[in-house]
């Protein structure tokens, strides 16, 4: 019996690579009716507002949705620019940036295929169906996502993620898929933030303060397996029981800011910002600021390490909002660290970012 010839060369074709960066979401324009289907759309989310769907149907359209668009709407035409949402605006800037270096990455390791870099709003436009479905008909081998938060929280990466799943779970070929959940110890994250801090004379400041978003209590409280966060040495160390308890890794990314800039335990301090109630994380800012100056600071440098890109949170939140607090109970001059928004170093780090997760 002959034996065959098995040498038979296999033709290997380069892998491409999908990589999906995803942030918050933001009305397509400023006016009222857009803002209310913003708000709708992001507070009918189950992980966001965590009860039942009926009454979380009634409290956001019923109550909530046609109160706030008004309010809503007036704060978004603080920020609004002639080109749009800087919230949108930075993501698509940042898109094209990390597009470059990754193109650039990719001829210079030609072992890891092609890379292109997409960008979707969890909320609102460019949809995450839309653009999830330009990636299938693309025929990425694999698929990477990457949502633009930092600290995982339920509300947001736990969120995106569940979506993501939902939408390419009908695919018939499913490829690869690989979902970043956090990056809060990610070196260029934290240098990015660190380079934004020493435009500042931080000793010229009476006190620092990282404020992060807020969540109700019980979201956190889920992470455990005994429901209770309070239990778990959140405010002075990560480890396996609160690795992804997004109070835990507020107060971690603090403490490894802090270090990078020699900001010592008694000039900072941590808070959440944006509550809808009593029942969310503690201490609030507004209150931290009011009781700093009622105590005599007078100079206050506040970072805002969960956003990266500047928003309604940060321009209008702390910029205006918590100024007016802090001068309203005697402090003078409060400041507010830029966010990364679409700068070099930051489309930088989002690149070595991706090439860790490849």
């Amino acid at each position: 019996m002959q034996a065959r010839n098995c040498n038979h060369t296999v033709a290997h074709h380069p892998m491409k690579t999908g990589i999906l960066l995803i942030n918050l979401g933001t009305p397509d324009n400023p006016r009222p009716a857009a803002v209310g289907r913003y708000l709708t759309e992001f507070l009918s989310d189950g992980r966001v507002i965590d009860i039942p769907w009926l009454p979380r149907q009634i409290l956001v359209r019923g109550i909530i949705s046609p109160l706030r668009r008004f309010s809503s709407s007036k704060e978004y035409k603080k920020v609004w620019t002639e080109d749009g949402s800087p919230l949108l605006l930075h993501g698509q800037e940042l898109t094209r940036k990390v597009a470059e270096r990754c193109t650039a990455l990719s001829t210079a390791n030609p072992e890891l295929g092609e890379l292109h870099v997409h960008f979707a709003m969890r909320y609102q436009q460019p949809s995450m169906p839309m653009v999830l479905e330009e990636m299938r008909q693309k025929g990425y081998d694999r698929i990477v996502v990457l949502p633009l938060y930092a600290q995982y929280a339920s509300a947001t990466t736990g969120s995106t993620h569940q979506e993501a799943m939902r939408l390419i779970s009908k695919w018939y070929v499913i490829p690869e898929i690989h979902f970043v959940s956090q990056y809060w110890d990610d070196e260029g994250y934290l240098s990015c933030f660190t380079e934004r801090g020493r435009q500042f004379d931080l000793e010229a400041y009476d006190h620092i303060l990282f404020s992060y978003h807020g969540v109700p209590t019980r979201q956190v409280d889920k992470v455990y397996e005994d429901r209770r966060c309070a239990n778990h040495s959140c405010e002075s160390e990560i480890n396996e029981e609160n690795k992804f308890c997004y109070k835990a890794t507020c107060y971690a990314t603090t403490r490894a800011l802090a270090e990078r800039l020699g900001i010592p335990e008694d000039r900072y301090s941590v808070a959440f910002q944006s509550r809808l109630d009593k029942k969310w994380l503690t201490p609030f800012s507004d209150k931290v600021i009011e009781e700093r100056a009622k105590a005599g600071v007078k100079k206050m440098l506040v970072f805002s390490p969960a956003f990266v890109a500047d928003c309604l949170e940060t321009t209008v939140e702390i910029g205006e909002e918590y100024v007016e607090i802090f001068e309203e109970h005697g402090g003078e001059h409060l400041d507010l660290v830029p966010s990364l928004n679409s700068g070099d170093d930051w489309a930088d780090a989002v690149t070595h970012l991706i090439q860790r997760h490849l």
